[in-house]
């Protein structure tokens, strides 16, 4: 396992959407491990492929609180099939939007449908902090940020200051 660089806005791949995952194998088995081993030393609870540089649809997350034992969870080719129409507010943060975080709403409840690393389809309804970092997550592979449900001044002013750390970054 090797943890991998972060991509960071204004990277143009975060808003590109992702490819379906067509084979399971060790290549992607390897991909997974190195996700798994970068979320965690991040430190954060979710990392979609497009994050580490990999147009692939899929993401990983861990939603396990700080004192409890890991619950890894990895989706391949996720699909959102249902989502409720009662709606919740939580503060977002992002691994590609460093030190930024804003509230957000989503759906409070998602039903969704994915293929495991075990090659078996799975479906499960997620709430609460799960809920939205499946949601979170599942906009990566469609080149969405949680910046984008954001009023476009405060987008604007996210992503200058993102650049801006950026340039300063490669002069340093």
């Amino acid at each position: 396992m090797t943890a991998r660089s972060i991509l960071t806005i204004p990277e143009p791949r975060l808003r590109k959407a992702a490819a379906p995952v067509t084979a399971i194998d060790s290549d992607l088995r390897a991909l997974v491990a190195d996700m798994f081993e970068t979320m965690y030393e991040a430190p954060g609870i979710g990392l979609a492929a497009p994050q580490v540089g990999v147009m692939k649809r899929l993401f990983v997350m861990d939603c396990a609180g700080k004192d409890d034992a890991p619950e890894p969870m990895v989706f391949i080719n996720p699909e959102i099939v249902a989502v409720s129409e009662e709606l919740a507010t939580s503060e977002e943060g992002c691994l590609s939007i460093p030190e930024v975080y804003e509230e957000v709403t989503r759906p409070a409840k998602v039903r969704l449908r994915w293929t495991g690393l075990d090659g078996v389809e799975h479906q499960a309804e997620f709430s609460d902090r799960p809920a939205v970092c499946v949601q979170h997550e599942f906009d990566h592979l469609n080149g969405r940020l949680f910046i984008d449900y954001l009023s476009a001044v405060k987008r604007t002013m996210i992503t200058s200051r993102m650049r801006k750390l950026k340039r300063e970054k490669a002069r340093a």
